[in-house]
């Protein structure tokens, strides 16, 4: 299956009022078997290794800087799907995501119907930076990202 990158169609100011950096990754699955929960949770449960390998390397690496490495919280636990706390759940949306010091950031799963026999599932981010340190992040993260949201939304259509 093919994912393209569309240009986003989410509400930003309700999603994360001031992001500076948005973009979004569509793919088209058969069948409307799937609510955005279900996807996420094939997205976000699991990382080809090599995405897993990065992300150890970037705890590793931020860590010194007192970056969470996860958005688990033990003062105020979440549901969780991979490492990011849900913040909110409809049947057509879910969005992820947590507030760190560097930058605010969410992952918004949306499902819909686009024909008689398929889903079209986007993966929406959005990034709101707060600091030189967030803008550096940022910086260095996006090669990946754009590597990574993709390969993730295929593990939508490969479950």
């Amino acid at each position: 299956m093919k994912v393209c990158e569309i240009k986003p169609e989410t509400d930003t100011d309700t999603l994360l009022p001031g992001a500076q950096f948005v973009d979004a990754f569509r793919l088209e699955t058969d069948g409307h078997a799937l609510d955005a929960r279900h996807a996420a949770e094939r997205m976000l449960a699991r990382q080809p290794r090599w995405a897993e390998a990065l992300l150890t390397l970037r705890n590793i690496l931020v860590t010194p800087f007192g970056l969470k490495t996860s958005g688990a919280s033990k003062t105020a636990p979440r549901e969780m799907i991979g490492i990011f706390p849900v913040l909110s759940a409809t049947p057509d949306r879910l969005v992820a995501g947590f507030n760190d010091t560097h930058l605010d950031f969410r992952i918004v799963v949306d499902v819909a119907a686009s024909g008689a026999s398929t889903q079209n599932v986007t993966a929406t981010t959005l990034v709101l930076t707060h600091n030189r340190l967030g803008r550096t992040y940022l910086a260095i993260i996006l090669p990946f990202h754009r590597l990574i949201v993709p390969t993730l939304l295929r593990q939508v259509a490969g479950a």
